[in-house]
């Protein structure tokens, strides 16, 4: 039995179909069947009930997925600790955050730490969905919560500021009212946004027109005069069509959140980027 058999196992455990498995590792279709029957071969079992919907796990298959998972945990564990010793400033480094941060507050930092080390590679992940740091999807992570787990080195960065922002040329709204506006909104199906809820408190009146999980988007249905919306400063400032208004109150802050593996802590590309983020942060963050 080989590890890399196992892996594949797992993938299709979690994607339920060979070019599910495929997509996710990035073998061809044809590797993935003929690595997973080599796998049941040696086990000498049939994991996979195969079926019109897709792979269906056997109870043979379903005996073995939590010791699968460990040999993965090892694995994983194994690549971290042989990455966290490497010590020259070349490979990749995987940043991920939320889309907003990746588009507005990582550029200049980025630009700076790819002049001073070009001989890193640096790779962008950006999304509502939280790349794993254990399983190496990414390196170092930015978040607008803190990390839940005790194997992740975590800091609090800055305070996240936010505004309310109309089209260049619309009307200011009246604050505590609102009637006769729109609001844009986020989507609150992955969580709470304090922002959301204090604008929709402070325009009670006004009808939400949209709603989207990417501040990006918020900001650009703004500029058309779609509604109001509250953005983080990064991107409202630096938007041109957008005007920031003057209210008796400001939407509430949050804090940016950096996290990364322990086992990677001793990695110098690593190292070198989190002290070019330490330096340059307070530039780029209104």
């Amino acid at each position: 039995m080989e590890w890399s058999d196992v892996r594949i196992f797992l993938a299709v455990v979690r994607a339920g179909t060979l070019g599910g498995a495929a997509r996710a590792l990035r073998l061809s279709h044809p590797t993935i069947g003929r690595r997973l029957r080599a796998l049941e071969e040696a086990t000498g079992q049939t994991l996979f009930q195969r079926t019109a919907d897709g792979f269906i796990l056997t109870e043979e298959g379903s005996a073995i997925v939590g010791l699968a998972e460990q040999m993965e945990e090892g694995a994983l564990a194994m690549e971290r600790r042989l990455a966290g010793q490497e010590q020259q400033l070349r490979g990749c480094l995987r940043i991920s955050s939320a889309d907003w941060f990746g588009a507005y507050v990582l550029p200049p930092i980025i630009a700076d730490y790819t002049n001073a080390y070009p001989g890193v590679d640096v790779e962008i992940l950006t999304g509502t969905r939280l790349f794993s740091l254990a399983q190496r999807e990414s390196d170092i992570a930015f978040r607008i919560v803190p990390f839940d787990t005790s194997d992740i080195v975590q800091r609090r960065l800055s305070r996240l500021n936010y505004g309310v922002y109309i089209a260049a040329g619309a009307p200011d709204p009246a604050f505590g009212d609102g009637t006769g506006f729109r609001l844009i909104t986020h989507d609150t199906s992955t969580g709470h946004f304090p922002d959301i809820a204090w604008l929709m408190e402070s325009f009670p009146h006004a009808a939400t027109v949209m709603r989207s999980n990417n501040r990006n988007v918020q900001a650009r249905m703004c500029r058309q005069g779609v509604g109001i919306a509250v953005l983080p400063l990064a991107v409202g400032n630096q938007i041109p069509g957008l005007r920031r208004l003057d209210l008796p109150s400001e939407p509430p802050s949050r804090d940016i959140w950096m996290g990364y593996h322990r086992d990677l802590k001793h990695l110098q590309r690593l190292r070198a980027f989190i002290a070019v983020v330490e330096d340059r942060l307070r530039d780029v963050l209104p």
